[in-house]
């Protein structure tokens, strides 16, 4: 019987972790991962670029129609659009697809909370409080996860890093500028690693359209939030602005950042250890115990306690 109890606890707890994971992170990514095939930037949106480019990733009008509807400032959608290029969106609808996601799942949410409330409470208080908590999750809930493919794209970056500068070093030591060494890391990139193969397009257009090498290197910099890229932009400026040493900038920045990713790794193994114990303690040993210690304590309480109670 307490097999079946434990094993019954262990099917509900795995249950809802897989319901939550799967509501939460997987079946809203879906939607936004849609919108991550392009390498154009993000512009002003059009009507009609809406609708083609709404169509064209299956996506319908509906999401950039509410978009649309939901008043932003220039300011906050500029810094929307630059929160979504540094996921990877960098289309033209993505800004209004995004708050499009914003006020579906509120009104979503909204409704499951007035089906359901006068089920979950008899407080008119807390049937309030029920409304307003799922509005404003079902608001936020696409903010939390647009910022877990930011953080997971610039993991993407950073370990794709040092490999994009070991081919960079080789590219410019065989006599290719600077430009062409990108354009070759994005080319020979596209397939294991197409975030860092973005990013290094993206550069390469912006200084096709005019813009100067330095200007398009602070940019990316600019568009990932990534530290070790904004380590490598600045290694990179200062040797175009004082005309030192490409490649064996690139070559030290390498070996500094795969000796750095050496480090983490031993200090989060270091860590393991002390991670453990609490699942240990909670998990693990229940288990042992009463696999060890059950059927001495069955036996114990089977004769003992009769002995007692004959004395």
């Amino acid at each position: 019987m307490l097999i079946l109890i434990c094993f019954g606890l262990f099917l509900i707890i795995a249950s809802t972790i897989t319901v939550f994971g799967y509501a939460s992170f997987v079946k809203p990514g879906r939607l936004l991962h849609q919108l991550a095939t392009s390498t154009q930037p993000v512009e002003a949106a059009r009507p009609g670029d809406l609708e083609r480019g709404a169509s064209s990733q299956g996506i319908g009008k509906l999401l950039p129609w509410l978009g649309q509807l939901l008043p932003s400032s220039p300011q906050e959608t500029k810094f929307t659009a630059s929160e979504l290029m540094a996921a990877g969106f960098t289309e033209a609808y993505a800004v209004p697809v995004y708050l499009g996601c914003k006020i579906l799942g509120c009104a979503v949410l909204l409704l499951l909370a007035v089906a359901f409330r006068a089920r979950l409470t008899d407080s008119p208080i807390g049937r309030l409080a029920i409304l307003f908590a799922a509005g404003g999750l079902g608001y936020l809930s696409p903010s939390f996860v647009l910022g877990r493919f930011i953080k997971r794209r610039q993991e993407q970056i950073r370990l794709a890093l040092p490999d994009a500068l070991d081919l960079l070093v080789i590219s410019t030591e065989a006599g290719c500028a600077l430009d062409k060494a990108m354009l070759n890391v994005s080319r020979e990139f596209k397939t294991f690693h197409p975030a860092i193969s973005q990013e290094l397009t993206l550069v390469n257009m912006e200084m096709l359209a005019g813009s100067s090498r330095i200007e398009a290197l602070r940019n990316f910099a600019k568009r990932t939030g990534e530290d070790e890229v904004k380590k490598l932009v600045a290694i990179l400026v200062q040797t175009d602005r004082f005309g030192t040493s490409v490649a064996e900038a690139l070559r030290v920045q390498s070996e500094f950042m795969r000796s750095k990713r050496r480090q983490d790794a031993e200090e989060r193994a270091g860590k393991v250890g002390v991670k453990l114990v609490f699942p240990i303690f909670f998990f693990c040993m229940p288990a042992l115990m009463i696999l060890v210690a059950g059927p001495g304590m069955l036996q114990l309480f089977k004769n003992l306690i009769p002995a007692l109670g004959g004395l």
